[in-house]
C-alpha cells in the first residue's frame, strides 16, 4: 500500500498544479517549437486518454440521476447546447474575427462539459453529482450536437459533413468512454483496491494528456499566437465568462439550489477544448484550434478562481452567521 499512497499523491500533486503546467508546457512551446511539433499528430490519441479517463469516474448510478432529477439535468444540458454554440457565434460576428479562426470558437462552444467542470464544481462546494451527469449526457451527445451547430452556423463555408464529425467523436469520445466505463465496473467488481488507485492516478494521466494537447497545438501556431489580436483573446475570455454566468444565473432564476447552480455554472462555462482542438485539426486549418488552445490555458485560470470566490461567500457567511449567534 505504501508504493500505492507515493502514487496517490503523485497523482494529487499533478492535478493541483494543473493550469501551472499547462502555462510551462505552453511557454516552452512558445519559445522552442520543434520538438512540441510532433504531438500535434497524436492529439486524438490523447484525448481518447482522457474520455477513458473520464469513463472510469463513472457508474450506472451515475446516470440514474438522470431519473432523479430530470428537470436539472435539462436546463443544464439545454443551457450547454444552446446558448454556448449561439453565444460563440454572436461573438464571431460582432468582433468580425476572421472565419478561419472564427470556426474554432463555434467548435468549442459546441464542445460538451469538460472533465475539469466536475473538478471545479467539487473545489466551488456545487453539487457534484448533477455535475458529473450533465457533463455525462451532454458528452454522449457530442456526436449529434457538435456536427448540428457547426453544420448549421457555417453552412457552405465547411465542407465537413455531418456523418464525418460525428464519425470522429464517437471514436474519440464515445467509445472511450463507454470502456472507462466498462473497466470501471469491472475493477470494482473484481479488484476494488486497483480500482481505487486508479481513480487517485487518472486525474492526473489527464492532467498530462491535456498538457500535451495544449502544448502541441501552440507549436503549431506559434506566429498566429504571438501575432494574435486582443479580440481573439477577448472572444476567449467573454465567451468563458458568459457561459459561467449563464450557467448560474439562468438556473439560479428557474430556482435551482446554489450547490446546482454552482455546478451548471462550471458545467456550462467550461467546455471540452481538447475535443475542439482535435475536431479542429482533423477538419479545418490548424489555425482553427487557436481559441481552443487559448480556452485550454484560460479556463484553467477563470475556473479556480471561481471556486475560490463561491467558497469564501460560504467562509464569510458562515462567518456572519457565528457572528450574528455570538451578539445574540
Amino acid at each position: 500500500m505504501g508504493k500505492y499512497s507515493r502514487l496517490e499523491r503523485i497523482g494529487q500533486f499533478t492535478s493541483k498544479y494543473f493550469v501551472v503546467w499547462v502555462v510551462i508546457a505552453s511557454g516552452f512551446a512558445l519559445y522552442s517549437p520543434e520538438p512540441f511539433v510532433p504531438i500535434s499528430d497524436y492529439i486524438s490519441l490523447f484525448l481518447g486518454i482522457i474520455m477513458l479517463g473520464m469513463g472510469l469516474t463513472l457508474t450506472p448510478a451515475d446516470f440514474l440521476r438522470i431519473l432523479e432529477r430530470p428537470q436539472d439535468v435539462l436546463v443544464g444540458s439545454m443551457i450547454q447546447w444552446i446558448a454556448m454554440p449561439v453565444l460563440a457565434y454572436a461573438l464571431v460576428i460582432g468582433l468580425g474575427l476572421p472565419w478561419e479562426i472564427g470556426v474554432g470558437l463555434i467548435l468549442l462552444g459546441a464542445a460538451p462539459g469538460g472533465t475539469a467542470s466536475n473538478v471545479m464544481t467539487y473545489l466551488g462546494r456545487g453539487d457534484v453529482a448533477l455535475s458529473v451527469t450533465i457533463t455525462s449526457v451532454t458528452t454522449i451527445a457530442a456526436p449529434i450536437v457538435m456536427p448540428a451547430w457547426v453544420v448549421l452556423l457555417a453552412g457552405e463555408s465547411v465542407t465537413v459533413t455531418f456523418g464525418e464529425m460525428a464519425q470522429e467523436i464517437v471514436l474519440i469520445v464515445l467509445l472511450p468512454v463507454v470502456g472507462g466505463l466498462i473497466l470501471r465496473y469491472l475493477l470494482d467488481e473484481h479488484a476494488p483496491a486497483a480500482a481505487e488507485v486508479g481513480l487517485s492516478i487518472f486525474p492526473a494521466i489527464s492532467v498530462l494528456a491535456i498538457v500535451a494537447i495544449v502544448s502541441g497545438i501552440v507549436a503549431l501556431n506559434v506566429e498566429e499566437i504571438l501575432a494574435a489580436s486582443a479580440l481573439v483573446f477577448l472572444a476567449v475570455i467573454v465567451h468563458n465568462a458568459l457561459g459561467l454566468g449563464a450557467g448560474y444565473g439562468i438556473t439560479r432564476a428557474t430556482g435551482m439550489s446554489e450547490p446546482r447552480a454552482r455546478a451548471c455554472a462550471f458545467e456550462v462555462g467550461l467546455q471540452n477544448s481538447g475535443l475542439a482542438v482535435a475536431l479542429a485539426v482533423a477538419f479545418f486549418d490548424p489555425i482553427a484550434a487557436l481559441i481552443p488552445a487559448l480556452f485550454s490555458v484560460w479556463h484553467n485560470i477563470s475556473g479556480p478562481a471561481l471556486a475560490t470566490l463561491f467558497t469564501h461567500l460560504d467562509d464569510e457567511t458562515v462567518s456572519g452567521s457565528d457572528s450574528t449567534s455570538a451578539a445574540d
